[in-house]
């Protein structure tokens, strides 16, 4: 896709491309991260999703946080990294391909409108700790690909610590 971009996963026959975005969510008053879990598939994951036709990166991520999770009131938004990732979309059931951009979200307050889920969406807000939930995709990393993820959220976890609003956690390594 772009030599200047890292790329994670393993190509996959008959990938569909579907370019599109996560939030890596952080609250300062907990000190905790909001992700969400899919109880049909049972996994811990980042809010986003596809982006609309010629939709900015940003507002097409902040879209789909608010409609997934109902998070909509921020203090800080930092883009921190584009990467091209292959990988099974285990709801859908198609092998994709996308340009994937991470956005670090740090809430003013955990104030929420209503969802807005799609008909296959199953996602319920969660906080956690950020060991926790590297933990959670490093066990399932075997049969399906996080580590796209786990680099995103490392780096955001980073990024949350050096801008002085996590003041808990140590920064990772990758």
């Amino acid at each position: 896709m772009n030599e200047d971009i890292k790329e994670f996963g393993l190509k996959r026959e008959n990938e569909e491309r579907r370019d599109g975005g996560c939030a890596v969510v952080f609250d300062p008053e907990t000190e905790k991260y909001g992700v969400y879990m899919n109880h049909k598939i049972n996994i811990l994951g980042l809010f986003g999703g596809g982006f609309d036709e010629g939709e900015d990166e940003r507002v097409g991520v902040l879209r789909e946080l608010e409609e997934e999770s109902g998070l909509y009131d921020f203090v800080h938004i930092e883009k921190i990294e584009k990467v091209t990732t292959h990988y099974r979309n285990l709801v859908k059931e198609v092998n994709r391909v996308a340009f994937a951009t991470c956005f670090l979200v740090i809430l003013k307050s955990k104030d929420r409108v209503p969802t807005r889920l799609e008909s296959h969406e199953n996602l319920e807000l969660v906080w956690i700790e950020p060991y926790e939930l590297i933990k959670h995709w490093q066990e399932r990393n075997q049969t399906e690909n996080y580590s796209h993820w786990i680099y995103l959220f490392k780096k955001s976890v980073n990024t949350a610590i050096g801008l002085g609003y996590d003041k808990k956690n140590k920064k990772y390594e990758y």
